[in-house]
């Protein structure tokens, strides 16, 4: 039902659209359910025979020098350092709308470093991106259709392998403060145009 609201919602705002490009944002913490729920709108965009693209946030992470051992609080280097916030800003979102390419600093993890890359866009389609945190003040305008994915940190946190589980502190310190910082300073659900309950 969930991704039938959300197909139902993507089809009505691409037809209403005054521009060749709908951005859509789907957000949600970690482990929320949003990769599955984009390759479900993939899907139907193809069934549709409707051009798109779809952008990962987390292929745009730091280096691991920039985001580890700071000496800034552990919750601020995930918010504030996993990504370079202004250069994705002007190198993704502000060009969304206009480009033919986009040159992008993919992050190669095995490395510890980043190989830009083009990526080309449909002249007319949808452009998903998909990730934790797009609903940052400094991205937002850029964003035509937002849904959040919304889940509740003890289902997210299961969905994790049992080894990873095992580093609970780690989520205390670094992730699960980053997200009650996310939640309580952009309010992603309130401003979201759909929620969907994951």
């Amino acid at each position: 039902m969930m991704i039938h609201s959300l197909i139902k919602e993507v089809r009505k705002k691409w037809q209403h659209h005054e521009t060749n490009r709908l951005i859509v944002a789907i957000d949600g913490l970690s482990r929320s359910g949003k990769t599955t729920i984009t390759k479900e709108l993939e899907k139907e965009l193809q069934r549709e025979s409707i051009s798109y693209a779809i952008l990962h946030i987390d292929d745009f992470i730091t280096e691991r020098s920039k985001r580890y051992h700071t000496g800034r609080d552990q919750w601020e280097e995930y918010y504030h350092l996993q990504w370079d916030v202004e250069q994705l800003k002007e190198h993704l979102f502000k060009p969304l709308q206009e480009e033919a390419i986009l040159s992008l600093p993919f992050y190669l993890d095995k490395e510890d470093r980043h190989e830009w890359r083009s990526v080309h866009l449909p002249p007319k389609g949808v452009i998903i991106i998909e990730g934790v945190f797009l609903q940052r003040s400094v991205w937002r305008s850029f964003l035509d259709y937002i849904v959040y994915i919304d889940c509740s940190r003890e289902t997210r946190f299961r969905r994790e392998s049992n080894e990873t589980q095992t580093l609970v502190h780690k989520f205390e310190n670094r992730y699960w403060k980053a997200e009650e910082h996310y939640l309580k300073e952009e309010q992603p659900l309130e401003n979201a145009g759909l929620v969907i309950y994951n």
